[in-house]
């Protein structure tokens, strides 16, 4: 089964101004055969720049565009041909928005091995460990009232979710007392039996402005800390080791190999790589050993469409000290209307693995394509 052609689109919904919130722009993928197979996904990178990288023409035999690359290959072994990817990209870039491309194509490969198969992603990845996942619902923007929280974290609440993540904000960076306010809000809102994780991306800039919150954190019993700190900051987060509550993040970076070292030094509880930037499926499989060695869970990142979800549904399913699954409340039309299947919360705030579904289990809705697409 030969590669014929590769096509990145690049979708984004009409909005008054530009939202620090990446399912309102998508970058799909779609990885054509010659048995007529079509291999689907999506990144969460910058899709201009995204779709360059996978459409630049070949200069020599280290830097090259991935469809220039990958057209007229055989589909193969999926590792092996994130290897080549990664092999012949090298002169242009390592890590960063390369990675980024090699996710998308990466997850596209997934997609097309479990279909030419006839067997889901999540059999491909390993014997099933479990057939649904926890979710928890990501609530941006969360506000800085009690009355904003309240009625943001309501939509997560009547979702059926039985987990909120809440979000920070850059006017807590020197107003612990705002930032203390809109914690203890949220956990006075949902009681005792929700749990409540913090991501506060973009809140703080230095570890002593984390610190005067610490305590309220452990206080009101949040399940992790994401994102205290810029991603560079690994010393600030070692610091916050040991203070009560669990310390996430590795949304940003990319390989194993960042991941790893952010582990190791920032002596990271929570590692949270996303799939559609850090590598793929195929490196979030490697990463696992070098998370268990070092005592630290898997929780996966996932702020896009249920295209995202399906992946990580996939990833999870062999892997039982991961989770909970990452399930965006955007109110964007991509979140939820980009592929025709659905994954619904069920009463125990749980989300069903498909098992009977080959390669990622969904399909694009080619009428929300042609509607965002950027022309």
């Amino acid at each position: 089964m030969k590669i014929i052609d590769i096509e990145v689109i690049e979708l984004k919904v009409p909005a008054d101004e530009v939202q620090f919130d990446g399912s309102y722009v998508g970058c799909v993928a779609r990885v054509t055969t010659d048995a007529g197979l079509v291999g689907i996904a999506e990144s969460d990178g910058l899709p201009s720049v995204v779709r360059a990288i996978v459409e630049a023409p070949r200069i020599h035999s280290a830097a090259t565009g991935l469809k220039a690359l990958l057209v007229g290959r055989d589909v193969g072994d999926v590792e092996e041909m994130w290897d080549l990817m990664y092999e012949r990209t090298c002169y242009v870039g390592r890590r960063g928005a390369m990675i980024h491309a090699i996710s998308l194509i990466d997850m596209a490969l997934w997609d097309l091995k479990g279909k030419a198969a006839g067997r889901s992603v999540a059999d491909l990845l390993g014997p099933r460990r479990r057939d649904r996942v926890k979710a928890y619902g990501t609530i941006y923007p969360t506000g800085l009232t009690r009355d904003e929280v309240r009625r943001n974290v309501d939509r997560g609440l009547n979702a059926g979710l039985r987990a909120i993540k809440v979000c920070g904000d850059v006017a807590w960076r020197h107003d612990p007392d705002l930032a203390s306010l809109v914690l203890r809000a949220a956990r006075d809102h949902v009681g005792p039996g929700i749990d409540l994780m913090l991501d506060a991306w973009t809140a703080w800039t230095s570890v002593d402005q984390v610190l005067p919150v610490m305590p309220v954190l452990a206080e009101c019993r949040y399940g992790w800390l994401e994102g205290a700190l810029p991603a560079d900051d690994l010393d600030g987060r070692a610091r916050l080791h040991g203070m009560g509550v669990p310390i996430a993040d590795g949304e940003m970076l990319t390989t194993r190999h960042e991941l790893g070292h952010m582990i190791e030094r920032g002596r990271l509880n929570i590692v949270q790589p996303d799939v559609t930037l850090a590598g793929g499926l195929t490196e979030c499989v490697r990463l696992r050993p070098i998370a268990a060695a070092h005592g630290c869970r898997i929780v996966l990142h996932g702020y896009k469409s249920n295209l995202l979800i399906a992946t990580n549904l996939a990833y999870y399913a062999s892997h039982d000290d991961g989770g909970p699954l990452e399930y965006s409340m955007s109110e964007s039309p991509l979140r939820w209307g980009l592929t025709r299947e659905r994954f619904p919360i069920d009463g125990d705030g749980m989300v069903a693995i498909p098992v009977d579904r080959p390669g990622l289990g969904v399909t694009l809705d080619d009428a929300v394509v042609e509607r965002y697409r950027v022309r």
